[in-house]
């Protein structure tokens, strides 16, 4: 079939098929993914100024504020950043799309697993099992030491940051380090960084590793992973390759297209989940409702 002949239903049809006959699912999440529920696009310089205005008036890109350099330099500034980000994820729901996915995970034989750039935490806050999704790039919801002094990792959940937004600044004491009373930082991988304490993202990679040896038949379906910064790209072509999957490109920016083994469905996370639920409910039944 060329491509000048598919329609977004075919392809639709198609990738609800490739769902229904899996062992296994595999989610692949970019930043695309948090979207629809109401998440801010960093896309370009543009984007991201009109989510940090005070940020765009000074210059400074989101690889300048998302940097450890940062919080050397200026660390209210970079704390005004991250605490606005740390409020900002605690608050906003996820949105439907997260159970979707979730009750297929639970009804496939080897259930599920998540591979994620997002740092934002949403999918344990839409139930996932901790231990089934591994954030690539770490979690806003972890502190670490700016330095290092230790490998220890712990959880954020008691610092309620208070950020002036009109200037980017946090008003309230900057956390300080369990061990040594230093400056702390978000357990999130930035650019240029060498001093981001991988173990908390490393436990999670293993058990994600020792689960794909089980998984026959898995598919992936990867919903707003871009290729600026290609992480989720790069996992879900190596699910196609090395596991024999059949991957499901969810996003608005690619082009529809369908081969044996792969589906492009150019729409929004949330949209494209959505018409996929209702095709699995009229196509299967009651098993997948």
């Amino acid at each position: 079939m060329s491509h000048g002949e598919l329609s977004v239903d075919e392809v639709l049809h198609c990738a609800a098929s490739w769902i229904a006959e899996a062992d296994s699912l595999v989610i692949g999440a970019g930043a695309g993914m948090g979207v629809d529920s109401g998440l801010p696009d960093f896309r370009g310089p543009e984007g991201f100024w009109r989510a940090y205005p005070a940020l765009g008036k000074e210059g400074i890109g989101f690889s300048d504020i998302a940097n450890p350099a940062a919080f050397y330099q200026n660390p209210e500034r970079a704390w005004g950043f991250y605490g606005h980000r740390l409020n900002l994820y605690r608050h906003i729901e996820p949105h439907a799309g997260y159970q979707i996915l979730l009750n297929w995970g639970k009804k496939m034989p080897h259930r599920y697993q998540v591979f994620t750039s997002n740092v934002d935490g949403h999918f344990h806050q839409a139930g996932f099992d901790k231990m089934h999704v591994h954030e690539c790039h770490g979690s806003i919801h972890y502190l670490q030491c700016l330095e290092p002094c230790s490998e220890q990792v712990w959880s954020a959940s008691e610092f309620v940051p208070e950020v002036d937004n009109e200037h980017c600044r946090l008003r309230n004491h900057i956390p300080r380090c369990n061990h040594c009373g230093k400056m702390t930082r978000p357990n999130i991988l930035m650019f240029n960084d060498v001093d981001w304490i991988y173990e908390r993202t490393r436990k999670q990679h293993l058990y994600q590793e020792r689960w794909l040896e089980q998984v026959n038949r898995p598919v992936v379906i990867e919903l707003g992973a871009g290729t600026a910064i290609p992480s989720v790209r790069h996992f879900s072509q190596r699910m196609l390759h090395e596991f024999q999957g059949k991957l499901i490109r969810i996003n608005p920016d690619d082009k529809l297209y369908l081969d044996e083994k792969m589906a492009v469905i150019p729409l929004g996370a949330l949209a494209s989940l959505q018409q996929l639920q209702q095709l699995l409910t009229m196509n299967q039944g009651d098993a997948w409702s």
